[in-house]
């Protein structure tokens, strides 16, 4: 399993932060029609009772962008990617498809509300992860968006640098259709209340949609 270590800095900025990590042997694919219709049905519903403002009250949300501004980052310009998803549901635009990993991350924050990341631990340099703060200057690739200013967003970094942020993970360590040794960690800054649930909930897709085994869970 990969140790999870959280910085002093970080723990004072968030003290009520609490963590979830996946780890699990599995076998990606490119499509599942049946975890596409769960997301489909999720939206749809989505769509049709909720609008644009009510996102944010969402607690795993609320929690997220409150961290977001204690850290000095404004969450309307750097959007936790839980909220940019549900965000793209309202405005009847099409949730991306990667593939049916990166696909169920996607169902799971959207369902819960929590920004998830997802990595290829084959691609992670070293056997543990520090959750810090991002710095000025520090360079981040994120993927699909280039290079990302991330001082002052909460950053998970390996020996080589900086993987994960609530915003966007890194090119360098992301899920591909060869993954084969996987790593969530979801991200709970409202604290523990519901973050079990997500945690199983997640561990079940896996285990239905790319046949997880060798599943290893750690709260953190």
């Amino acid at each position: 399993m990969i140790n999870i270590i959280v910085s002093e800095e970080f723990r004072r900025l968030c003290p009520g932060f609490k963590g979830a990590a996946i780890m699990a042997k599995v076998s990606n694919n490119l499509h599942s029609n049946a975890l596409w219709d769960d997301i489909d049905t999720f939206s749809a519903g989505y769509r049709s009772s909720n609008k644009i403002e009510d996102i944010k009250k969402n607690a795993a949300i609320h929690a997220t962008r409150e961290a977001y501004k204690r850290f000095g980052k404004d969450p309307n310009r750097y959007r936790p990617s839980s909220e940019a998803l549900l965000r793209r549901i309202l405005r009847e635009l099409p949730l991306y498809r990667i593939d049916t990993l990166v696909d169920l991350i996607n169902l799971v924050s959207i369902r819960t509300g929590y920004s998830i990341g997802g990595f290829d631990v084959d691609k992670i340099q070293g056997d543990t992860l520090t959750l810090g703060v991002g710095k000025e200057n520090e360079p981040y690739e994120g993927i699909g968006k280039g290079m990302l200013n991330i001082e002052g967003l909460p950053v998970y970094r390996d020996r080589a640098g900086g993987i994960g942020t609530p915003t966007s993970d890194n090119e360098r360590t992301k899920i591909s259709l060869g993954t084969t040794n996987f790593l969530a960690l979801i991200n709970g800054y409202n604290g523990s209340e519901g973050l079990a649930d997500a945690t199983q909930y997640m561990v079940g897709l896996m285990q239905e949609y790319v046949g997880a085994q060798d599943v290893q869970i750690v709260y953190y």
